[in-house]
């Protein structure tokens, strides 16, 4: 099970929207895309099912982190991170996928009928953390063995005053936070 969360927004408007980091830079080109596909419920099923069984066909383009089923936090949605090593690869790979036959007509054609809406966006991964298999964390990814796991942490850390006066200072900063609870598909290299 994997536990996401977004990173939050500067409730004041009035502050600059350029954002400036004194800490270790991203020093390659290195980033993963997160890809969230929301899916018709009555397509969930048969969207996972194609899915499991073509997912070949992407991965032999780039290469796949994990591969998630969102159970809270947006029902009949997965959840998808992708690795490239640069922006120029990510054109490559998408132009390739775009002539790839097998691609486009065993898959993107029953798919894209499945789905409501599709969102992606860029991430790296921050220079003191690697991607590692569970219990690591991983930038804002949070690994835990079941839902319950999940509930004992978060209320072992609701009573630790440490956790309660970083919340109370940071909330200030926040515009909006979104959670999801995510388990792993059969075929996520991360699960």
């Amino acid at each position: 099970m994997l536990a996401l969360r977004a990173t939050p927004r500067l409730a004041n408007k009035s502050l600059p929207k350029v954002c400036v980091s004194t800490g270790p830079q991203q020093q390659h080109g290195t980033f993963f895309e997160f890809r969230t596909y929301c899916i018709h419920p009555c397509q969930n099923a048969a969207f996972l099912s194609l899915t499991n069984e073509k997912i070949h066909l992407r991965t032999a383009h780039s290469e796949l982190v994990g591969y998630w089923s969102v159970e809270y936090g947006g029902l009949n949605q997965v959840f998808h991170i992708w690795k490239y090593d640069s922006y120029s690869q990510r054109a490559g790979v998408r132009a390739a996928l775009a002539r790839d036959s097998d691609w486009m007509e065993q898959y993107i054609s029953k798919a894209m009928a499945m789905l409501t809406s599709q969102n992606n966006e860029v991430t790296y991964v921050v220079p003191w953390s690697k991607i590692q298999q569970p219990p690591k964390e991983v930038h804002v990814l949070w690994w835990y063995e079941g839902a319950d796991q999940r509930a004992a942490a978060r209320h072992k850390a609701h009573g630790d005053p440490r956790v309660v006066a970083a919340v109370r200072e940071s909330v200030t900063y926040l515009d909006s936070q979104q959670s999801k609870l995510m388990f792993p598909t059969p075929f996520s290299p991360l699960n």
